[in-house]
């Protein structure tokens, strides 16, 4: 088969990628892992790879188990230059992911970008048919979300977030996984409904100051190693300024939301599990907050969250409440370290049932075409609780919202962070 025959060009690619998300395109890239190369290799081969994004947080995805390292892709020619060295021959730098989304012979996408380039990348590579791992948080808003959602079904691909905190890895600093907390809450053990708080007290820092945007940055030349342009992409031109990029871009409402952007998902995630909410979304939104400023992310104070159930989640940014427990119920209390006021807490867990199995190998779901654990539908609603307590900072008021519809009630400013335009060329 003539390859060049079954390849976008980047101007058709930027046309296909860009297209709605309802829009059927003329065909699909099928990676050669799924039907076999021109010599009819088996799917149960070595997968392939490539990392879009290599700088800080890309260094740490090079490698996956189960998978080769093919190309890698930055629009910071320092960053390409210095990566490929790293990983040596065999792999080809890009700074353009529409071309590396032309090779057939790349099965996985590793979007290792900011997040305003998460859906747009994600979505182009499930045109392409390449699966997909994407770091979080999933998403910059709501829409995109769904709309990766349409992209990655449509296209019959494979997707996992980068947060693996519901099925492996102590939870951060609470000092256990989340499987015995997920058949505590499930068993009934505190009751029903539930109240999640995550603050320092609890284990959870939400690092307001390293995350805080500056305020009408000076502008300064942009280095030569980088394409400012592209990076920006799909957000809003700013004049640029070192803070905006790289290390330090969760700090500007453009491109993330600070310390919600950052470590939101991780955190949420499993609270999002726990609390068996993977098909649903919080009604009711309030933020406590310093007025927020409309281009860099200042530090919050506390977003409440409450589910049609009466389950709550509490984000303590500044730790006022030092006594409360990570997880309360009517019948009792859950603290760190699985401390808690009901007695012999741990001898009735160990009655509890045992929680079913999960798809959490990725590079098995990829072989396997079977929805991994943490995929495009449960990882979006976890995402929407990071954007939803977003909107509720940025807009300093209460907030409701439509769990079902997706959308915020009675409130057309909200409504517009949902979805919102994009700088042209690009848009979803």
């Amino acid at each position: 088969m003539n390859s060049k025959r079954n390849r976008f060009s980047r101007r058709q690619f930027l046309r296909s990628a860009a297209a709605t998300a309802g829009a059927i395109s003329l065909f699909s890239i099928v990676p050669r892992n799924v039907l076999g190369g021109p010599d009819n290799t088996p799917p149960s081969e070595e997968l392939t790879k490539a990392v879009i994004g290599v700088g800080g947080m890309g260094q740490g995805h090079l490698d996956m188990p189960g998978s080769r390292l093919l190309a890698i892709c930055d629009v910071d020619e320092e960053h390409l230059r210095t990566t490929l060295q790293k990983v040596g021959p065999g792999v080809k730098g890009y700074k353009d992911f529409r071309e590396v989304l032309e090779r057939r012979d790349i099965d996985i996408i590793h979007v290792v970008t900011p997040p305003h380039w998460h859906a747009l990348i994600s979505i182009a590579a499930a045109q392409a048919g390449k699966d997909i791992w994407c770091e979080k948080p999933m998403t910059r808003t709501i829409a995109e979300g769904r709309k990766v959602i349409e992209a990655v079904q449509r296209n019959k691909r494979i997707f996992r977030i980068n947060t693996w905190f519901r099925f492996e890895d102590e939870y951060y600093g609470f000092g256990t996984k989340i499987e015995p907390i997920k058949r505590l809450a499930k068993g009934g053990l505190l009751g029903w409904p539930l109240k999640v708080t995550l603050n320092a007290s609890t284990g959870f820092d939400w690092k307001l100051d390293g995350w805080a945007g500056q305020v009408n940055p000076k502008p300064q030349p942009v280095p030569p190693e980088l394409d400012y342009d592209f990076w920006l992409g799909p957000a809003p031109y700013k004049p640029y300024h070192p803070h905006r990029v790289h290390q330090s871009f969760r700090g500007y409402w453009d491109y993330d939301g600070g310390g919600l952007g950052d470590m939101g998902q991780h955190y949420l995630d499993p609270v999002q599990y726990l609390l068996d909410k993977d098909a649903e979304s919080p009604v009711e939104i309030e933020a406590d907050t310093p007025q927020q400023h409309p281009d860099a992310v200042r530090p919050w104070w506390r977003v409440r969250m409450k589910y049609a159930d009466g389950c709550e989640i509490i984000l303590d940014a500044v730790n006022k409440d030092t006594s409360a427990a990570f997880l309360e119920g009517p019948k009792g209390k859950l603290f760190k370290n699985f401390e808690s006021d009901i007695p012999d807490i741990r001898k009735k867990l160990a009655a509890l049932p045992k929680l079913d199995p999960q798809l959490t190998d990725f590079a098995e779901a990829v072989r396997s075409r079977k929805k991994f654990a943490l995929n495009e539908e449960n990882g979006h609603r976890s995402c929407t609780i990071v954007n939803l307590a977003k909107a509720a900072v940025k807009l300093g008021r209460p907030l409701r919202f439509d769990s079902a519809k997706q959308e915020f009630i009675g409130d057309p400013l909200a409504n517009r962070m949902i979805d919102e335009p994009m700088r042209a060329p690009w848009h979803l």
